[in-house]
Order: structure tokens, then C-alpha cells, then sequence
């Protein structure tokens, strides 16, 4: 059984997707609807835009997303299927079109909303992420309370990378608790503190912008980031979502479901490929690939 994994955050980079549209020109129409709902040429800025650019919240969760769905629409192409989705973060919402959740339209309107507002909180805040490595969640969950600040556990990425997140100066302060225990901590090029209380304001701006928005049943089982588990009711799915913006990403307990649930084949779907090594770090027995071009596409078909 195969899962396939839609990226997160952070795995932007300039002209990301350009060789699979150049293979499958059709797949374009994914950054024209793109475009349409954002108000800006997506194709443009993902093919051309800086680093810097891309960096950007705004431009980097609707790049990342279309880019996915261009991997995703490349991999059906090809005769790959699949009998699970999932997603790290920004990942989830690629997965909720792949698996018909959201209508493509709705997934960008979604996008939009969802970056427009994590994009204000980062601006209204003076929060930090990092991710640190060598210790076990609950070395770093101990490490986190002893604290004076607001700093916790966010991303749950494997048994020895946990990221970190909340307020900058405690979030400097667990930093250099984790330098003392010979661990890693690596400070993260994003905007806020994700998936904690710092995003509190964005969750409610971004409920407010979707209620109305129709989600669907999805056609495979979606792991969902908030429980580790299958999301088995999607009813009022804008306060998930809204939750999800505030809740850690649970994707070691995700995979481990995976795995339970007879699920051998791992293949990640968007630029990079960050989900590809947590799946290796986490799991024995299952392969673990990638989809980011026409290489990758090809070795994956088989």
C-alpha cells in the first residue's frame, strides 16, 4: 500500500516544478487557477521569483501547493496510485485536493486566506522556530518548561528532530540549554512561531475567511497532523483547520499509523525532500521516495 505525502513550509525554491510542466504543459492550468484567486502571477513567481521572494509566506504556501499538485497530477499521469495522504502543515491542504476534499479553486481560496493571515500574525509578533536535534520529544519537552517564557514543541518531525517554537527570547534561551546537551538546535528562516499560541489572532482571522468554504469526504483515508490518526469526521472542517494553525504537528504518529495500517510505500509529493528522510528516520521496513522532477518521477514510476 502506498501513501503519498504532500510537503511543508520551508522546502521552497526557485523554478520548483518547471521541468514537469515543461514534460506535461497541461499542468499549467494549476498555476492559472492559482493566479486567478491570488491576484498575482503564481507561475511567474515560482519559476522567477528570488529566494527571498519565495520566502515570503504570502508567495511560499500557494508555490509550495501548486507545485505539489503539479507532482501529484505528474504521478497519476504515470500510472502511480495511492490509498492514503498526508501532509506536514502547509502539506495538509495539497492533500485535501489530492484526495477531493477541496475543489482546486477552493484549495487556493483556502491558501490564500491561511498565508494572509499567518502572514500578518509573523508581522504582529516576535516569535521564533527551531529545530533541534539529538534528543528525545521529551528531553525537549523538559526542556521547554524549565523555561521562563512561552516556548513548546510544535513539530514532531521523528524520534530524534523535534522543532520548537513561541516567543524569540525563550525560544534563545531553551537554544542554549539544548548547545549545553551537545545537541543541535538550527534556527528556522521562517516568519512566526507556526503551530503555537503566537498564531492565536491568525487562527480566528483564517476561520473566519473559510466557514463558509465546502469540504468534502475525502476518497482515501487523510492522516490528519493534529491527532497522528485518520480524520474520521469532517464535519466543520474551518474550526479544524483553524485548530490545526495552533495545534503541534504530530507526523511521527502519522507515519507509525501508516505503518499499522499495512502501509509499505512512502512517496513525497512537492519540492525537496524533507518528509522523505523523516519517513527514513522513523520507520524500518518501507520505502520512502520522491517526486519533485522528471529524474525523481521517472525512478518512482519504476
Amino acid at each position: 500500500m502506498t501513501a503519498f505525502l504532500f510537503s511543508g513550509q520551508g522546502s521552497q525554491y526557485p523554478g520548483m516544478g518547471k521541468e514537469l510542466v515543461e514534460r506535461f504543459p497541461e499542468l499549467e492550468s494549476i498555476f492559472e487557477t492559482g493566479s486567478d484567486i491570488l491576484g498575482f502571477d503564481l507561475k511567474k513567481i515560482t519559476f522567477e521569483g528570488t529566494e527571498e521572494q519565495l520566502a515570503q509566506t504570502c508567495y511560499s504556501q500557494p508555490a509550495i501547493m501548486a507545485m505539489s499538485l503539479i507532482c501529484f497530477e505528474a504521478a497519476k499521469k504515470k500510472g502511480i496510485t495511492f490509498d492514503a495522504v498526508a501532509g506536514h502543515s502547509l502539506g495538509e491542504y495539497a492533500a485535501m485536493a489530492a484526495s477531493g476534499m477541496l475543489s482546486l479553486e477552493d484549495a487556493f481560496k483556502v491558501i490564500k486566506a491561511r498565508a494572509a493571515a499567518m502572514d500578518k500574525a509573523g508581522k504582529d509578533s516576535d516569535g521564533a522556530m527551531y529545530a533541534v536535534m539529538k534528543l528525545s520529544p521529551s528531553e525537549i519537552e523538559e526542556v521547554c518548561a524549565s523555561v521562563d517564557g512561552y516556548v513548546i514543541p510544535v513539530n514532531y518531525n521523528s524520534p530524534k528532530q523535534t522543532v520548537i517554537a513561541g516567543e524569540r527570547e525563550a525560544c534563545e534561551k531553551a537554544a542554549a540549554i539544548f548547545a549545553e546537551k551537545k545537541a543541535r538546535a538550527v534556527k528556522l528562516s521562517v516568519s512566526a512561531a507556526f503551530h503555537s499560541k503566537l498564531m492565536e489572532g491568525a487562527s480566528k482571522e483564517f476561520y473566519e475567511a473559510i466557514k463558509d468554504i465546502k469540504f468534502n469526504k475525502p476518497a482515501v483515508p487523510f492522516y490528519s497532523n493534529v491527532t497522528g490518526k485518520i480524520l474520521d469526521d469532517i464535519t466543520d472542517m474551518p474550526s479544524k483547520l483553524a485548530k490545526h494553525m495552533v495545534s503541534p504537528v504530530r507526523f511521527t504518529d502519522e507515519l507509525e499509523a501508516m505503518q499499522a495500517a499495512g502501509i509499505d510505500k512512502f512517496i513525497e509529493l512537492g519540492p525537496k525532500s524533507v518528509l522523505t528522510g523523516l519517513v527514513k528516520k522513523t520507520l524500518k521496513d518501507v520505502t520512502a521516495l520522491n517526486i519533485e522532477n522528471t529524474e525523481t518521477l521517472e525512478k518512482a514510476a519504476g
